[in-house]
């Protein structure tokens, strides 16, 4: 990241995060047709393997602007979110979730297009995740308070600017009207 935009914190995952993703691919291919046929290949190494390389890619950092986040191996996302941008930062958690000790931090965000999808992001298993959502809308309410004290700066300096126009338009009025 750029010195102007320091990282706050990083986000840890907590390993049962693989665990999670482990049983929510079983589930999957027990209800599908032709997953039944590779519950055996899943069990027996390929799902360990694959919850182990995901859980390696997910990387979430708070810096002083923005939230990054990245996640997956075939489909890779990665996301950069303005903190300005942020308008509700949640959880998430279902029973699977809650028996493993693990909850979904859910970022909710204004524009971003069509889909409501485009507008969410969802962080699995960050540690201390209610301390993580208290630092993000802490930052994001000072990045929102330096924004409006820039604007409020800049539409002083634009009025300044207008009567200094002004004073100089009168002054040359005046030293027409001499003439």
């Amino acid at each position: 990241m750029e010195q102007d935009n320091p990282i706050i914190r990083k986000a840890v995952f907590n390993p049962k995060v693989k665990t999670y993703i482990f049983f929510i691919v079983l589930f999957y291919l027990f209800i599908s047709v032709i997953g039944i046929l590779l519950i055996p290949i899943w069990i027996f190494g390929f799902g360990q393997w694959i919850s182990g390389k995901f859980f390696n890619t997910l990387k979430c950092e708070l810096s002083t602007k923005n939230l990054y986040f990245s996640k997956g191996i075939i489909l890779h996302i990665e996301k950069t979110i303005p903190l300005e941008n942020i308008q509700d930062v949640s959880f998430w958690g279902g029973p699977v979730l809650r028996y493993l000790g693990l909850t979904f931090i859910k970022i909710e965000t204004a524009g971003g297009g069509g889909s409501h999808n485009s507008n969410m992001m969802s962080i699995p298993g960050v540690e201390e995740a209610e301390a993580f959502k208290n630092l993000v809308l802490l930052q994001r309410e000072k990045v929102i308070k330096e924004k409006n004290n820039h604007s409020s700066n800049h539409a002083i300096s634009e009025t300044q600017l207008l009567v200094d126009i002004k004073n100089e338009l009168s002054e040359i009025k005046s030293i027409l009207s001499k003439k």
